[in-house]
């Protein structure tokens, strides 16, 4: 009784998943056209942040609930599941994913940089104090670099009414409680059927956290909104990066099991570099679409498996 009840709540959450992130992703394009910025920046920053925020408070509330394994493994699974099952399904629907923009320029190495680091940090079993502040400082540089983009030329910049910000901000709000009602259904299943903790964090949990940016992107890529789509992932990876990794910190040790570093870290890493090599044709095509699902089947069948 208590599986069908979670799964009735996934089944609901999930619905207002798609209608609070169809309302946001129209509010937050119209209101960054409006003060001309590039449709691409809007994906990488706006979206992109407002669809972690699952993220971010998945992994605080993981601190002060005595399981801290979990920041890692959301941020990890959270960010293969972006690159795998987000941009595949949303290059599988949208059949095409046009890029007029060159992601391999400044984007893409930041990303594949975060990565690194996120490694390279982990490596002595910890996350400091001093690593949690100089993650947020890259943050900020990312930041600083993205809205120094172009504007877009004035005669293109929509109007906007009260509803507009109306939209977004009630939006970006039922995204969260969608999203956070469908983590916490995945989760009471998964352990109701046996899972252990850690492979929930990796699988379940990171697949929960990240529905909005795949319900977001699939929606921008339908609407030929492909630079949103794009976008959402590489900025939502940065996010999670440096973000969702460094603020639980200050509120508590983080614990890192050691087979994160064996595996699933370098595995996000190699996953983060067939993405860049996807994105010098500047065009994600359905059947790269289909191996990145691929990829995330044998990702999943590695845990449950």
């Amino acid at each position: 009784m208590d599986l069908l009840l979670y799964i009735g709540l996934f089944v609901v959450s999930l619905a207002v998943l798609l209608l609070a992130s169809d309302k946001f992703v129209g509010a937050a394009e119209k209101i960054g056209l409006h003060f001309g910025i590039s449709p691409f920046i809007i994906g990488l920053t706006i979206v992109a942040f407002g669809t972690s925020l699952p993220e971010l408070a998945t992994s605080i509330a993981a601190v002060f609930a005595g399981s801290s394994e979990i920041v890692i493994g959301n941020v990890v699974g959270s960010n293969i599941t972006n690159i795998l099952l987000i941009l595949g399904f949303t290059a599988v629907i949208g059949k095409n994913i046009e890029l007029d923009f060159s992601v391999i320029d400044i984007d893409m190495p930041l990303l594949i940089a975060s990565s690194l680091l996120l490694y390279f940090v982990l490596l002595d079993g910890e996350m400091g104090m001093m690593d949690a502040a100089l993650f947020l400082i890259a943050l900020l540089v990312f930041l600083l670099n993205s809205f120094k983009s172009e504007k877009t030329d004035k005669s293109e910049r929509p109007s906007l009414s009260p509803m507009t910000y109306v939209y977004l901000v009630l939006g970006g709000l039922f995204v969260y409680l969608g999203a956070n009602y469908t983590v916490v259904a995945i989760t009471e299943a998964s352990s109701i059927l046996g899972i252990p903790a850690d492979i929930i964090a990796l699988t379940a949990v990171a697949l929960g956290t990240s529905l909005p940016e795949l319900v977001v992107s699939i929606m921008a890529a339908r609407k030929g909104q492909h630079a949103i789509a794009v976008g959402n992932v590489i900025g939502s990876n940065i996010f999670n990066t440096y973000a969702v990794m460094a603020i639980p910190r200050f509120f508590g040790v983080l614990i890192i099991p050691p087979e994160i570093l064996v595996f699933s870290i370098p595995f996000m890493i190699a996953m983060t570099l067939m993405f860049a090599v996807i994105c010098l044709s500047r065009r994600i095509s359905r059947w790269e679409g289909v191996m990145l699902l691929i990829f995330y089947g044998y990702y999943i069948s590695h845990h449950v498996m």
